[in-house]
């Protein structure tokens, strides 16, 4: 939005501040040969560039403003970015989650592609994606450079525009033009064309900071053997079909051991010390040791140690304030809630109901509309009946704003072609185990489609994005009603929009949220996580973007979502069951001493046996118990609350696909 674009060029206090950090220094090393004395013997920079931010909320406040540089070695080139210290305009943030946000020795062996974006009213930033899928957050040049940093990467790396998306740069791909550009399309596959090995690099060790100063410091670049990206069999619960399509969706949890210790610190919390990964599990050992300790290709003998207990007794703690499930809402006591004329008498009161109990599903079409805000709660029969009347009048209008356009028009018309067809690849995988959607040439089918072809048109800047099927197909299946399912659906991409924005803002924010919920909860489950690299929770990306619809069986989707949209206890209920997940399980991940790897495997194999009504008693115990400290660990604005400065949405400014 134009202006979401106009407040990034806002004279606020943090961008003043970042101003001042980095006027010292602002410069870009020339290309030619340069090299610092505080990085590691061989290692050039060619690259140097300050005031570069990121913006983990929407909050101008927020921002947290650092160093970019392209680091040479041998054959090698690695980015790194590196957040200031001592910024003080920053006061949701603390100096220890700015840390969480550092990017340590990303090798391009290892990038996929470098999105570039430049809206006409604001700053140009860059969007690195690396071979596994994983996104870094938003990179903003703050004081331009974006051009001059392709031309270096371009000079030590085969960099080639890609020919489906002039704003993408694919990087080392050297595949034929057919297979680069089917490549682009990012259509589901089960195993990248790209899976090949790259080669060991070492470039060193540092332990030195960016300071506030902006003054040249060094870059730890650890020693890492970087093992070949396989694709990954995924857990097939109810449509295997749908599981390869639901890979793109999940490009968050594929990191590979290598991708996770070069990339996770994109949530992870570094010790004051500045010591990194590999230091940081041996901290009884002095910097002057770390040189000569093991590598990752030692084996060591593993010391068993007993579990920590749970600081909240959990089991104990769900009996006290965790209150039992309650049978759905049935017909006869929904009329209770209702006046004569059709309002809501006590919502809050409703609301309370339906997160201990559900809605039995004949009474679903009425209920959800209203859950969702389509209609309010203080609506009667009539007014009720008098906008389903004139929204289908609507729906029709947006609708045939795509069946209008001829063949000619289609074929001049790229963004459209690319939406549709995506569309109908997603449709045909959707649910096709339901009786509702199976079949070929199924109606129910049809208007999934139809749908969400008209949402894209609806919401232009958003568009299409797979994963909106499947928040959709629920939807139709209980409405089964076009137009009513449309508006069903604008009412919740309102408040999950943000979870499908290219820059993933709205998921970053959620992992984040997450992991200060897991700190706040269970310490030594938040330990074990920060001691192996796994404070990114990227294994916890699917349950969120979804709402863990691959998680559930179906009419267990339909219940927790029912519950989630009572925003009873908190809009963020959805982050304490995933919290409720991980503790039920802590015991196992800690006893069995799981990495990442093995943890993500073990989170995909727990589709179909999650005890929804078990877990949302825990949840609501947890919610309890977190009180107001859980509330402040959520940055405001945060999915599925609406978007706040002035309600702005949020917005993809420039390409969609």
């Amino acid at each position: 939005m134009q202006e979401a674009e106009l407040h990034d060029l806002s004279d606020d206090a943090d961008y003043a501040a970042s101003q001042q950090q980095g006027s010292a220094s602002m410069m870009r090393c020339d290309t030619g040969k340069r090299s610092s004395s505080s990085e590691p013997e061989g290692a050039e920079i060619v690259y140097l560039k300050d005031n570069v931010t990121i913006h983990p909320t929407q909050f101008a406040s927020e921002r947290i403003s650092g160093r970019l540089k392209l680091i040479k070695q041998g054959s090698s080139l690695f980015m790194t970015w590196i957040p200031y210290k001592g910024q003080s305009t920053n006061v949701r943030l603390s100096e220890k989650d700015r840390n969480l946000y550092t990017i340590r020795a990303v090798p391009f062996a290892d990038v996929k592609s470098i999105r570039r974006h430049t809206p006409t009213l604001g700053w140009q930033y860059i969007i690195v994606v690396l071979s596994s899928g994983l996104a870094f957050p938003p990179l903003y040049f703050y004081n331009g450079g974006v051009r001059e940093f392709l031309a270096t990467v371009k000079q030590h790396v085969f960099l080639v525009r890609s020919g489906e998306d002039a704003n993408v740069f694919l990087v080392n791909d050297f595949r034929n033009p057919l297979q680069r550009t089917l490549s682009s399309l990012e259509l589901p596959r089960a195993v990248s064309i790209a899976s090949v090995p790259s080669t060991p690099v070492s470039v060193g060790e540092s332990t030195s900071h960016e300071n506030e100063g902006g003054t040249d410091v060094g870059v730890r670049v650890g020693s890492a053997s970087i093992p070949q990206y396989n694709g990954r069999q995924r857990q097939k619960v109810h449509d295997p079909a749908r599981d390869i399509s639901i890979q793109v969706l999940e490009k968050f949890s594929l990191v590979t051991k290598f991708a996770r210790e070069t990339t996770s610190q994109l949530f992870r919390e570094t010790h004051t010390n500045g010591f990194g990964p590999f230091e940081r599990r041996n901290t009884n050992q002095s910097a002057l040791d770390y040189s000569h300790q093991p590598s990752d290709d030692d084996e060591e003998v593993p010391v068993q140690s007993p579990v920590a207990p749970d600081p909240l007794e959990f089991d104990k703690l769900s009996l006290v304030w965790g209150k039992p499930r309650q049978p759905p809402l049935g017909l006869e006591e929904w009329t209770t809630f209702l006046d004569s004329e059709g309002r809501v008498v006590d919502s809050n009161a409703l609301r309370k109901r339906i997160f201990y109990g559900g809605v039995e599903h004949k009474l679903r079409k009425e209920v959800w509309a209203i859950l969702l805000g389509y209609h309010t709660y203080e609506s009667t029969y009539a007014e009720r009946e008098y906008q389903r009347s004139i929204k289908k009048t609507e729906y029709k209008t947006i609708k045939n704003q795509w069946q209008s356009i001829s063949p000619e028009q289609a074929k001049r018309f790229t963004k459209f072609r690319e939406r549709k067809g995506l569309i109908e690849k997603d449709v045909v995988r959707t649910d096709s185990s339901l009786t509702f959607y199976d079949g070929d040439d199924n109606p129910n089918v049809n208007l999934l489609g139809d749908i969400l072809l008209t949402y894209s048109f609806y919401n232009f800047d958003l568009g299409y994005c797979q994963g909106m099927s499947d928040l959709l197909s629920p939807i139709l299946f209980v409405v089964e009603d076009e137009s009513e399912s449309f508006w069903c659906f604008v009412a919740l991409m309102e408040r999950l929009g943000p979870n499908f924005n290219r820059d993933q803002n709205g998921m970053h924010s959620q992992l984040f949220a997450l992991s200060k919920l897991v700190e706040l909860l269970d310490s030594p489950l938040h330990n074990y996580f920060k001691q192996n690299d796994c404070l990114n929770y990227f294994f916890c990306f699917r349950w969120i973007l979804i709402q863990f619809k691959r998680e559930l069986e179906y009419e267990k989707t339909m219940r927790l979502w029912e519950v989630l949209w009572t925003h009873y206890l908190s809009e963020h209920l959805l982050l304490y069951v995933c919290v409720a997940i991980l503790k039920h399980y802590r015991g196992k991940i800690i006893g069995d001493e799981m990495d990442f790897d093995t943890l993500l495997k073990f989170i995909n194999e727990l589709s179909g046996q999650i005890d929804l009504d078990a877990i949302l008693r825990d949840a609501e115990a947890l919610c309890i118990c977190a009180g107001e400290n859980g509330a402040a660990c959520i940055p405001p604005g945060t999915p599925p609350s609406l978007p706040v400065d002035n309600g702005l949405f949020y917005s993809q400014q420039d390409e969609v696909l």
